[in-house]
């Protein structure tokens, strides 16, 4: 073999082989690029998904009551509940245990909490020893009786035929006497035995203290193993209450109105109302009365005013600013401001192929989150558009939402 055949042999091959394995190789590395690509994705929306977005809200208002009318006095009051009652137990006892908590939603008759029954459980137990005593007597008395009528039955024939005297006929029929009236006393003994075991099952029963109606517990006053009694005694040792409870559907409005102007209020008048923690809302309500009566002191008359909308924000003892509102001005006719009730923000609004929608907000285990929802709006007038469909007034919108928020996104108020 020559020097050139040797050289030949030695020469690397750099061809690519036969049957199209680069092919395969280029294929290999688009599905792990893809995959890659994939990956980073998912890495990149689970992180957002996590993280909260920083947006900007606002409240949805009244607003065709208040837009469409003017005022014609202001005041302010309280939140007040006509329904609140403080619970306690209607005889006395050891709490043994309780079963709620401030701020716990209760039903009529719901068990609230117990007093220790052991003296009234005994109670219980000699009343109905006391009953089948009764009823014991009752029966030997019965029996008494039925044998001294036979007895007298057999004096009288006796006598009939002068084998016994008139005398053994009386004494027969006074014993029939005697143990009849016995009998009607022991009949009345069983009924007085039968009541005095009613009674001491109602005082069993009441060492179970229920709900008198349904409501919200607003103070918890009594712990388990304190003496509680129906009436105050025993100085700062013995309770007299176990909480109290206030029915949030009797929450109302008074006000102290000046009797100066008490002439511009009448009942069924329409009024805004406002709370002090929530300044953006307004709240539809009416006058149900004018208290026939004034404070000589303060020269005031008290006005009693109906909450038109029940929401759970609104609690006893909160302050509230009221506005008394008159005819609807002369201005005021556009037809779509008069129909409508609430207002949002038209920043808030977000248009979508002749659709409009909102992202409101909702508070859930986690967090906050949005909820995209549908709304039916009128035109803008100001910064503000009627809303005929979609919002509860009180209900958090998001302002100029982001171009990706989406339905579910967590955020973060700012």
């Amino acid at each position: 073999m020559d020097k050139a055949e040797l050289l030949k042999e030695l020469r690397i091959d750099r061809e690519p082989p036969a049957g199209g394995g680069s092919r395969t190789g280029w294929w290999i590395l688009l599905a792990l690029a893809l995959l890659a690509a994939v990956l980073v994705a998912a890495y990149l929306w689970g992180t957002r998904a996590d993280e909260p977005v920083l947006v900007r809200v606002a409240t949805v208002q009244s607003a065709g009551t208040a837009e469409a009318a003017r005022s014609v006095l202001d005041a302010t009051g309280y939140v007040t509940a006509r329904r609140i009652a403080t619970v306690s137990a209607q005889v006395t006892g050891k709490v043994e245990t309780v079963l709620i908590e401030e701020g716990m939603q209760v039903a009529a008759g719901e068990v609230l909490a117990t007093i220790d029954d052991t003296e009234w459980r005994a109670q219980v137990a000699l009343a109905e020893a006391q009953l089948e005593s009764a009823r014991s007597q009752l029966a030997e008395i019965q029996a008494q009786l039925s044998n001294a009528r036979r007895d007298l039955e057999r004096q009288r024939d006796l006598a009939a035929r002068g084998l016994a005297s008139q005398a053994a006929v009386d004494a027969a029929s006074t014993e029939v006497d005697a143990l009849a009236a016995r009998l009607d006393s022991a009949a009345t003994g069983v009924t007085v035995a039968r009541r005095s075991l009613e009674l001491s099952r109602v005082r069993l029963d009441n060492t179970v203290i229920r709900a008198p109606f349904a409501g919200v517990v607003t103070v918890k006053a009594a712990q388990p193993g304190e003496m509680i009694s129906p009436v105050s005694a025993g100085g700062g040792f013995t309770r007299t209450g176990i909480g109290t409870i206030v029915d949030m559907d009797s929450l109302e409005i008074q006000v102290d109105v000046n009797e100066s102007f008490i002439q511009r209020v009448y009942p069924g008048q329409p009024v805004e109302a406002t709370l002090n923690a929530y300044p953006e809302w307004r709240i539809p309500s009416e006058v149900i009365a004018i208290i026939p009566t004034a404070d000589r002191s303060r020269a005031t008359v008290r006005v009693r005013i109906a909450i038109l909308e029940r929401d759970e924000r609104i609690v006893p003892d909160m302050g509230v600013r009221v506005a008394f509102l008159g005819e609807r001005e002369a201005g005021a006719t556009d037809a779509a401001t008069a129909a409508a009730t609430l207002r949002v923000r038209s920043a808030a609004v977000v248009e979508d192929g002749g659709e409009s929608f909102v992202f409101v907000l909702q508070r859930g285990d986690e967090g906050e989150r949005v909820a995209r929802r549908a709304v039916r709006v009128g035109p803008a007038r100001g910064e503000f558009q009627p809303v005929f469909e979609g919002l509860r007034s009180g209900e958090r919108v998001v302002l100029q939402p982001p171009a990706d928020l989406v339905d579910g996104d967590p955020v973060r108020v700012e």
